[in-house]
Parts: C-alpha cells; structure tokens; sequence
C-alpha cells in the first residue's frame, strides 16, 4: 500500500507538471494516475479495491456538503422552479427516453433496462461542479440552470435507489420499501435541523473564539462525518447527509469560512476518487467491444443534449439552454457504483456491467474538454442553428459575489475610519475579517462583511478579487499581513493594493512582493506633525 500511494503522489505530481503546460484539466491526469496504478501494480479486481472505493465516495460527501453551502433554503426557495419543474422534467424525460430505446430498441429485460436508464438519466456533480468551479461559470446564468438539475438529479439518487433494492430483493414489500425510505429520509432532515435550530451557530461561535484554525476545521469534519454517518445508518445515501449538512450550515454566518477551509480537504478526496475511476479502466474490455462504445455513447449524449436543450428552451434563451445541455451530456459517478453493485448482485451480466462503466468513465474524461472550451463549441455550434439567439457577447453573469469596486482587508481602527468615509460618498465595498468578534458585532450592524482568512488562495477566488479596483489591506499581525499581501498580488494583479504597514521592516519585507503603495505607520504620522508644525 505505502509503494502505491508513493506512485500515486509521484505520478500525479508528474502528471500535473507535464499537463498543465498543454492546459489539459486536473480531472484527466488523476484519471491518468489511477491508469498507470492499476497496470503497474495489477490491481484489477484486488479485494482491498472496496476500501479504497469508500475513502473515495467521501469525496463525493464532502463535495455534496459544499453544493449545500450554495443552497440555503432561502436560496433554493428562490431557484424551485430550476430545482423542482426543470430538474424534475429533466430526470423524468431522460428516463423514460432511455428506457424506451434499451427495453425495446436492445430488446433487454426489464431489470436490466430500469438499472440502465435510471443512472443514464444522472451527470456528474463532482466533474461539472469542479470545472466550473476552476473557470469561473459558476457566476454565469447557464450554469445556475445546470446547478437546479444537478441538484434535483442528487435528491433522485434515493428513489432510484430504492428501484434498484427492490430489483435485489424481489420478496419485499414495495409500500415498506417506500415507508422505510420516506420515515428516514424525515427522520435524518429532522435530527439535522434540531442540531442546526439549537445547537450549531453557539458551537461554531465559540470554537471561532478560541481563533484555533485546527479546531475549526475538526469541527466542520465532525458536522459533516456525523452527518453522512447518521444517513448511512438511517438507510440512506451518505452523501445525502453532506448534502442536508451543507444546506443548514449555509443558513449561518460561518458559511463562508467554513467553504473556504474545508476546499483543500475535499479536492484531496476527490483526487483518490478520480484515481480509484481510473483504476477501473480496462484496456482488454475495450478494446473487445469498441463498436458498441463507438456506436451507444454518442447516442447517450446526442439523447440527453436534445433533452435538456429543448426543455431548457421554454424558460431560458437559446445560448443559456445549449451550454447547459453540453454542461450535462456526462453519465454521473454514482453509476459506476451502482454498476458494480448490480453486477455482484447478478442483477445485470458482469460483462455488460463493465461495458457500461468504462462507457460512464470514457464520458468523464470527456467532460472537462467540453466544459473548458465551452463558449467557444457554443459560439461555432450558434451559426447552424436556426432562430438562435445571435449577438457576439450575451451578459449571462448574474451573480459576482465581488462587484465591489473596494475591498477592505482587516476592520481595526483605520478599517473603520475609511469604511464610515466611504459610506459617506456612498461607495460601495466589501470587507472582510478574520476576528469573530470584531465580525459579529458589524455584521449585525448590516455592514458588508464576511468573516474568513484573506490570505486563502481558494477563498479570494470565490469572491472573483480580482475584479476589485481597490484594495485596501490594514491589518496588524506581522505574518499574517505578509501572506494577504502576497495572496493578493498573484490573485489581482492589476488592481490597485494599498498596504498600512506598521513600521519600517514590515515595509522592506512588503516590497520584495513588488508593492509600490505602502504606508508605514509611524512614518506617516511623523509626516503628518511635521506638516502642522510647518503651517
């Protein structure tokens, strides 16, 4: 084990290094890794494969626990219609069309055919979320149609899950089954919203007195591992408890910190995810049965491209419905699962099992090229469209979480002072703090503030910095101030930093990041009592 993990850090590293000079996404060389693991080692088939598996499916539980944090209730209230009327028509189109095509075009039987078209129906939150995370769309108007279908698509997940357990065991009752699924699915949003009502905001409150970073992130993993545990012995999805985690945290004040400090954690899981996808790539199966690939998997996208567009195209405009039927053309990851389950079940061959897999793999790793070049495949597509909307450049964002021309980095004394006199030339901006008592007490002022660590790479994305005209940073410990200025620099380098510094040193440290605006503060003091005594 410790030689494949050592293989499998190299690999990657190497991997990444040679990749990302040619721009060929993250997703594709984690893939790549588990490839050259699983025919290195041999390790098809391997027994420990299943706790290596479940390691990896808590990535997709940390990564439903951040779509949570995007959706507070409020939020998903707001978006019901992307949610519950297209998501909804989405997942009911596509299964049936798909049904239809297998149980009468392929003639096979009527498992079969129900396990088929229910996981050909899903896309991959982890792949489309990720990507559009790394290029930015997740701000623009297609992608929050995409994001209501995907999440309706991962509420769906349960009673799909419960066809297939009734295909397993053909002896229970389908009334109990759906009982059963309905008590606990109650159950599980009740306990959480119990824990959320009375417990949660005073516990992250004062874990964020003790200003322990460690203890900070300690207690998210135990909110969400909780979380996913009680859904599991609930009979449920783990990921359905991130999910619901998420959501409640979101109608915090913490959810912002908490995103940003769990990011790392979850690329981290969904990295052995993505490696345990590619170690299930068998070449031999491939190359046996390339026709029936060549020939299903472009009708799966053509299927489910058409299906989306056309539906999308009654509420949205042409360019908003045909980037997001692109956005959703992949068959999701909880297939391969699925897949695998059927097969040891024998409720589907082991052979055509493992066709679909590397089908539903071969569309992940197709995924990131599309979603990376997508305005440009839409723009190309747009001319042989007929009635399409034309028009070079459509104004698809609707939600830059940063249109502030000025952000200010610290609310001390001198953070104060600026904020009160832009207030008075009626400026907008943002603030942001790392003090949790400082952040209370303003943010109950109704002042723009969010409360994180600003030197988190991650987390100034988030907010798009770099649209930032100004950015003011005041803040007094020494190293902290010297990683939010050198965060800041390589995040938004054309906007303009202005940087209190508190004594000379700091100045000189400061100016091997290429600051030119910096005030030191004594210096300027002195400047400022020399000019009132030479008035």
């Amino acid at each position: 084990m410790l030689e494949i993990i050592l293989v499998a850090i190299f690999t990657s590293t190497v991997l990444n290094l040679l990749l990302k000079k040619i721009n060929i996404p993250t997703i594709i060389w984690y893939i790549a890794t588990g490839i050259i693991i699983a025919y290195l080692f041999q390790l098809h088939g391997v027994k420990w494969n299943y706790e290596l598996n479940l390691v990896a499916e808590f990535g997709i539980v940390f990564l439903m626990f951040t779509i949570g944090l995007e959706f507070s209730v409020k939020h998903l209230l707001r978006m019901k219609k992307d949610v519950f009327v297209i998501g909804w028509l989405q997942v009911l189109l596509t299964s049936l069309v798909f049904y239809l095509v297998v149980r009468f075009g392929l003639w096979f039987d009527t498992n079969t055919s129900i396990i088929i078209w229910a996981w050909l129906s899903l896309s991959s939150t982890a792949i489309v979320l990720k990507i559009l995370n790394e290029t930015r769309d997740i701000n623009k108007e297609y992608w929050q149609k995409t994001l209501g279908i995907l999440l309706f698509q991962d509420i769906a997940i349960i009673p799909i899950l419960l066809l297939i357990s009734i295909l397993w065991d053909n002896q229970a009752s389908i009334w109990i089954l759906l009982w059963d699924v309905l008590l606990s699915t109650v159950l599980l949003i009740f306990l959480l919203w119990i824990v959320w009502r009375y417990f949660l905001n005073t516990f992250f409150g004062k874990i964020s007195i003790s200003n322990s970073s460690e203890l900070f992130i300690g207690a998210i993993f135990l909110i969400v591992l909780w979380s996913s545990y009680l859904s599991h012995h609930l009979w449920l999805w783990y990921s359905l408890g991130g999910l619901i985690a998420g959501v409640l945290i979101a109608e915090t004040q913490y959810k912002h910190r908490v995103e940003a400090d769990l990011s790392p954690f979850r690329d981290l899981l969904l990295w052995v995810f993505f490696i345990t996808v590619g170690m299930q790539l068998d070449f031999s199966i491939i190359v046996e049965n390339i026709h029936y690939i060549l020939l299903f998997l472009p009708i799966i996208f053509f299927i489910k491209i058409i299906i989306v567009f056309l539906l999308l195209r009654f509420w949205s405009k042409g360019r908003t419905a045909f980037k997001s039927a692109l956005s959703l053309f992949q068959v999701g990851e909880f297939a391969i699962v699925i897949f695998e389950l059927a097969s040891a079940q024998s409720v589907i061959e082991n052979q055509l099992s493992q066709v679909l897999i590397i089908m539903v793999i071969i569309s992940m790793i197709i995924t990131p090229f599309i979603l990376n070049n997508i305005t440009f495949i839409t723009n190309f597509l747009s001319r042989f469209l007929p009635n399409y909307d034309q028009g070079s450049i459509e104004q698809d964002i609707i939600n830059i979480k940063t249109n502030n021309d000025i952000v200010l980095v610290g609310f001390g004394r001198l953070g104060k002072v600026i904020s009160e006199s832009l207030d008075q030339k009626w400026l907008k901006h943002l603030i942001i703090e790392g003090n949790h008592n400082v952040f209370k007490k303003w943010k109950n002022l109704w002042k723009n503030i969010i409360f994180w660590n600003a030197h988190q790479k991650h987390l100034l994305q988030s907010i798009d910095i770099k649209k930032a005209s100004n950015i003011i940073v005041s803040v007094w410990n020494n190293e902290k101030l010297y990683l939010i200025c050198e965060a800041l620099t390589s995040m938004a380098p054309r906007s303009r930093i202005i940087v209190k510094a508190n004594k000379y040193e700091e100045k000189e440290m400061l100016e091997k990041l290429n600051l030119t605006n910096i005030l030191v503060e004594t210096e300027e003091t002195a400047l400022s009592m020399l000019r009132e005594i030479e008035k």
